[in-house]
């Protein structure tokens, strides 16, 4: 089979099931994919063909023995912030230099435990902050869409650009990522894939590299609805290593995604009707509640009033927790360091040198308000507000079970396009940064194309550790919108 790259996840890993192709043959596949293509969309920081050939060997002679996990043979892509043993785990940052864990992440561990097979490192925004993958130290991930008659380089959405641009490219069957305030679900958005980012304290929190601990969740980026729950399903799961963990059993994600949606109430929140929001997003919108009452949901208007704090709440929360992890990163135990006449010029010189500029805005930002000045002005309301935002969330969903939103305010723009203006970089989180500070599942599902060609997605939004209806209904609209269309290979 020629074609083996463009299988789904759960496709493929029938055809490994069925003896159609072995690990091996779809490793080599996606390796040879990788290294045509990596040079023009940079999505992978490190491709591991000796690593992956060897767990693919592993995986084919475990299959033999009627031993086969149950994501057996799947080369998957690994977002640079989850820690992987013996190979580089950077965050994208150049202060962590060529750092090598000595150990694996929980997350990737339990991918490895079902026997997935690791194709690489992908890219990301230094660190997981930004929002369209132009800072990570190893430069810009471009996006594998391009608009239509045109030719300009666009970004694939942050921070997990590197995981949505290579499962939208076909050089993985499903990658890891993670979401601090929509770095799952608008790359998704930006690249025609599927990603969730589950209830906080589903996955564990161990051996990813922390940006804002309250807030930070792994979830998968998968080619549609089925692949994201089969990810997620393995990558869940409690850790008595991880204090956030919750001691919840995983349920079957997969056979949630098949579910009737009859009579379900979704509700629709007015809030998300924001100024100058382009009347695409409002149609998409609209036509997605639309096929929702096809299918038999019913539709409920809610209020959700303090949405329009939550950007604020979040550029507060973020970049506090953002200071404290990563005031660790100073030259001393791990990671590069610039050495200076004395220990204070080494700690300058390192995090000057370390810490890209977008990094250094964020912890100059946290450590403002984090102060002794300014900590109850600023961090101490802003954690109030946090909980006026959950409130909101629990006396909606009394009147309703899921909520469709957009997913962010546009298509993918033009690289270079934002990147000089913080604030409007900033509000490309509008819609998701609200299921962080409650804590919510939140899944991205690829709903139509815009007037030039390029994707666009619909938000569903969950009660806490209701992923079955968030994948339901996400199945509901997979299907009514028949989303097919694919970037067209100009690398």
């Amino acid at each position: 089979m020629s074609d083996l790259t463009k299988l789904s996840l759960t496709d493929a890993l029938d055809g490994l099931a069925s003896k159609q192709f072995s690990s091996r043959e779809i490793t080599d596949a996606f390796l040879a994919a990788i290294d045509r293509a990596n040079p023009h969309l940079n999505a992978y920081v490190a491709v591991t063909h000796e690593k992956a050939r060897a767990m693919a060997d592993a995986s084919d002679a475990r299959r033999a023995q009627g031993r086969a996990g149950r994501l057996d043979g799947a080369p998957l892509g690994i977002k640079d912030l989850f820690c992987t043993e013996g190979v580089r785990s950077a965050a994208c940052s150049a202060i962590l230099g060529e750092f090598t864990p000595t150990y694996e992440s929980t997350v990737t561990a339990n991918l490895w435990a079902e026997g997935a097979v690791m194709l690489g490192k992908l890219n990301m925004d230094e660190f997981a902050m930004g929002s369209s993958n132009e800072t990570s130290c190893f430069g810009n991930v471009i996006n594998p869409w391009r608009s239509a008659g045109g030719n300009a380089q666009l970004t694939p959405g942050g921070s997990s650009g590197g995981s949505a641009a290579a499962t939208s490219a076909d050089l993985c069957l499903a990658a890891t990522a993670t979401d601090t305030g929509g770095s799952i679900r608008q790359p998704a958005a930006f690249t025609g894939t599927v990603g969730i980012k589950p209830t906080y304290g589903r996955c564990s929190r161990w051996g990813i590299v922390a940006f804002a601990s309250s807030l930070d969740q792994a979830g998968p980026i998968g080619k549609t609805v089925t692949d994201a729950a089969l990810m997620l399903s393995v990558m869940a799961g409690h850790d008595p290593k991880d204090s956030t963990s919750l001691p919840v059993q995983t349920p079957d994600f997969v056979a949630a995604v098949g579910r009737s949606v009859k009579g379900l109430k979704i509700g629709v929140p007015k809030e998300y009707r924001v100024d100058g929001m382009p009347a695409e997003i409002d149609a998409l919108w609209e036509k997605g509640i639309a096929q929702l009452k096809d299918a038999g949901c019913e539709i409920v208007p809610i209020s959700l009033p303090h949405t329009k704090y939550a950007l604020p709440t979040y550029y507060i929360i973020a970049p506090a927790e953002a200071s404290s992890n990563l005031a660790r990163y100073d030259g001393m135990r791990y990671g590069a360091r610039k050495v200076g006449k004395d220990l204070t010029e080494t700690y300058e010189a390192t995090r000057a040198s370390g810490f890209g500029k977008e990094v250094q805005r964020r912890i100059l930002i946290g450590t403002y308000v984090l102060s002794a000045g300014y900590y109850d002005a600023y961090y101490l309301r802003a954690q109030k507000v946090r909980a006026r935002i959950a409130e909101d969330f629990t006396k909606a969903f009394t009147q309703c079970d899921a909520i469709l939103t957009p997913t962010a305010p546009s298509s993918a723009f033009a690289l270079g396009e934002k990147a000089g203006d913080p604030v409007q970089m900033y509000l490309n989180d509008i819609f998701t940064v609200t299921t962080n500070l409650a804590g919510l599942p939140g899944i991205s599902v690829p709903a139509g194309l815009d007037a030039n060609g390029l994707p666009l997605g619909l938000q569903v939004i969950g009660r806490a550790l209701d992923e079955e209806t968030v994948f339901a209904v996400a199945g509901a609209l997979e299907k009514a919108a028949g989303f097919s269309a694919k970037a067209q290979a100009w690398w």
